[in-house]
Formats: structure tokens, sequence, C-alpha cells
């Protein structure tokens, strides 16, 4: 009798053990359990830790809780400006409410990622691809908005979407680097004219400067020769200021000839000549050169006075040639 009754309580502690194990959960602390007691939801969502439920009765089902990484597969599309891109993204979300994530929706997660491609889809057919490039906070704004508004329904939250990369045609490429590298062109010959005018100005003002103070051309020129020969040169390079090339042009010129030192000469008819230039042997010795101003007539031989006073010139003014003048002493001449 004894041992029937041990074989009994045996047998039902190891049946309290057996439902005891069954009925005995274990939820995680980023889970959340939702329990459905006969198909139906009972109760408020089971906190972490131990739980018990009814065996055969009763199915505790887990949600995680965590933020989820879903990376969403590139997307074909053609924006707005008619240009051909692939486009793909990642979508940060998490549960914020177990029972609709189970009983709104099958699968909250192939839900959330199908949104995802169709609302980047969306979003690519009405943005410029110049906003793809470099606008990208606020497209993944609209995206995030666009994600989220039906997936607030299904107990989910989208935290963060973003797109990772912009795969566009090689020809693009190719346009989009002409068009850059057109771009700097530009803005270096811009740069390099304002360089140009700007030093055109400081070597006007300096120019001006050098003109009030010409030994500052001088310094210049000693500066520039030792700048020269600082470096281990076998050639110098010397150059000439331009005021120095006018100063060797005037004295190259010839002068205007000679006048006489002494005093004008002075005649009287026939008589000897008076003044300070001397007697008729002083003029005896030497001839006068007077040259007759040029009137567009032939070329006039100037008189020479052997023996008399200094005659003056005879002027050609296209009349008959004249007889010149002569002292009383001399013999007339022939022009």
């Amino acid at each position: 009798m004894v041992e029937d009754l041990l074989v009994a309580v045996a047998a039902a502690g190891s049946a309290g053990v057996v439902y005891l194990a069954a009925a005995v959960r274990v939820i995680k602390q980023y889970e959340r359990g939702v329990l459905f007691r006969l198909g139906r939801v009972s109760g408020d969502v089971r906190p972490p830790g131990l739980n018990l439920v009814i065996p055969f009765v009763d199915r505790l089902q887990k949600v995680n809780m965590q933020i989820v990484t879903l990376p969403v597969p590139a997307q074909e599309g053609i924006t707005r400006d008619n240009v051909t891109v692939r486009v793909d993204a990642v979508v940060y979300f998490r549960v914020i409410d177990a029972t609709s994530a189970l009983v709104k929706v099958e699968d909250y997660k192939f839900a959330v990622s199908q949104m995802a491609q169709t609302s980047l889809r969306s979003i690519i057919g009405k943005s410029d691809l110049d906003d793809l490039l470099s606008d990208r906070e606020k497209l993944n704004q609209g995206l995030e908005l666009m994600i989220d508004s039906p997936a607030v329904g299904w107990g989910i939250q989208v935290d963060r979407v973003e797109i990772k990369d912009v795969s566009l045609p090689d020809t693009m490429k190719r346009s989009m680097a002409r068009q850059a590298e057109a771009d700097r062109e530009r803005r270096a010959r811009i740069i390099n004219a304002d360089a140009e005018l700007q030093a055109s100005k400081k070597l006007a003002e300096a120019a001006q400067q050098m003109a009030e103070t010409p030994t500052a051309l001088q310094l210049r020129l000693l500066q520039t020769v030792m700048a020269v020969a600082a470096e281990k040169n076998s050639t110098l390079v010397l150059p000439i200021p331009v005021e120095l090339l006018h100063f060797l042009e005037r004295g190259g010129r010839p002068s205007p000839p000679d006048q006489d030192r002494g005093a004008t000469p002075r005649h009287t008819d026939g008589g000897p000549e008076q003044g300070t230039g001397g007697g008729p042997e002083r003029h005896a010795d030497r001839t006068s050169r007077l040259t007759a101003p040029d009137t567009g007539g032939p070329p006039q031989v100037p008189v020479t006075d052997s023996g008399g006073p200094p005659q003056a010139p005879v002027i050609d003014t296209g009349d008959p040639p004249q007889t010149p003048l002569t002292s009383a002493d001399s013999t007339p001449q022939v022009t």
C-alpha cells in the first residue's frame, strides 16, 4: 500500500514538473510578450522576466523592441529632369506597440520594406538630379514622412531614413565632369583677370611715384640687377631705362651752326669793317657761311668774300637770279 502511494506521489510530482516546464516562459529585456488565449489577445503585454501560461491553451508570442536596420534595395527611376538613376537607402525603425505589430499587419518587417521601396521610387520621380546629389537631408525627411505615415497604424515608429548612394550613367558622369571642369576654368580666368586689374592699378601708382622721383627708377634698376646677380647665372641682363635712351637721342642730334662770337660787323660804303670782330685780314682768312632758307627753289651757293666785308646770302624767291651786292674792292660773284 505504501509503495503504491509513493508511486502515485512520484507520478504527480513528475506531472507537475512537466506542467510547470510547459507553463513557464522567459521574456528577455529587449522583448515584449503578447498572450493569445484560445486565439484572442488576453490581457496586457507581458513584461520581461518569468511568465506563466496555460499549456495547450495560451500562446505567448515575443516581439523584439530593438531598433531594426532595414536596407532598401536599389531602386531605378527617372528624375523630374529626365535623368535615369539608381538610388538605395536604409531605414531605421522600431516597434512601439507589440500588439498592433502582431495583429494589424502580417509581417511588419516585410511591410516596412515594401513601403520604403515605393516611397523611394516616388521621391526619385519628384526630385531633380541636383537635389539627389546635394540636398539629401531634405529628401531624407520627406522619405521618412512618407514611410512613417502608414507605419504608425502598425505600431511602428520610423526613426530615420538615409539615402546611401546615387548611381548615375557613365555618359552623365562624363557630362558632369566636363561641366565641373568648365566651371573651374571660368573661375580661374575670373581670378586671373581680377589679379591683372589690381596689379595694373598698383603698377600705375608705382609709375606715377617714379615719375615724381626719378631716382626711384635708378634704385629699382639696381634692385633688379641685385636680384638677377643673386642667382648663379652666367648671363646678366641689364635693362636700360627709357630716360637714358631719350638722353642719348638728344645728345646725337646735330647742333645749330655757331654764330660769330664777336660783335655784329658794320661797314660803310667802301670803308673798312667797323667793330670788335677784326679787320679785312680776319675776313680774308675765314669764309662767312650763311645758309639761305629753303623756299622751294634750287639750292643756293653762299657768297664768299675774298677781300671785302662779308656778303649777305642770296635768297631765291622764284624770280630771275639777281646780281649780288659787292664792295668796291671786290669782284662780282655769280650766284
